[in-house]
């Protein structure tokens, strides 16, 4: 004798079949409708969010600047708590800025470089130090992981919410089970629950 395949209750709703019900109907256009819209609301977030973060590692790549800068002080008499690695660590840097005003400020250099040295530096706009900007091809990486996660939450928040219609729909469904079972039991005149 074959094994019956057992089918989530969604597909009961695509089936002909004495036992299908109205709520197996509603079920299966439920899950029908949740899928298109996690697909066609999840694809359109996933790209929007894509083309957002491109614009911003652009606009990043195209303000910020290579300045050369010098070191104020030996690397090697910096004892910066905030040591990278044993490599690395913090040190005072002096360069001009836009405006032509000397700054100054922390980046990292190898341990023994000594004062005087110099060294490249990155600064904004308004001559301010900042990290070094992302390449294009790290940035086409980081705009598509980002999507991924954009689609993925919008899609998830939709299947989600199908979910809790989903557990509304059993409960539906299981009520007149409870009803008949109650009925049933006593009439053979004993409770079971």
């Amino acid at each position: 004798m074959g094994r019956a395949r057992r089918m989530p209750p969604a597909v009961w709703g695509w089936r002909r079949s004495p036992l299908r019900r109205r709520v197996d109907i509603v079920e299966a256009w439920v899950v029908l409708t949740a899928w298109l819209l996690a697909v066609a609301g999840g694809l359109p977030a996933g790209l929007g969010v894509v083309g957002a973060v491109e614009r911003s590692l652009d606009l990043q790549r195209a303000e910020r600047r290579a300045v050369a800068a010098v070191l104020a002080q030996d690397a090697a008499d910096s004892k910066s708590p905030q040591a990278v690695d044993s490599e690395r660590v913090w040190v005072t840097v002096r360069w001009n800025a836009p405006d032509g005003t000397v700054r100054t400020g922390q980046t990292k250099v190898p341990a023994q470089t000594p004062a005087g040295t110099l060294v490249t530096v990155w600064t904004d706009r308004r001559g301010g130090l900042t990290s070094k900007p992302v390449t294009h091809q790290e940035a086409q990486i980081q705009a598509a992981l980002v999507g991924v996660v954009a689609a993925m939450g919008a899609g998830g928040t939709v299947l989600c919410g199908t979910w809790a219609v989903r557990r509304g729909l059993d409960r539906r469904r299981m009520t007149p089970w409870d009803e008949e079972w109650a009925r049933i039991d006593t009439r053979w005149g004993r409770k079971t629950g």
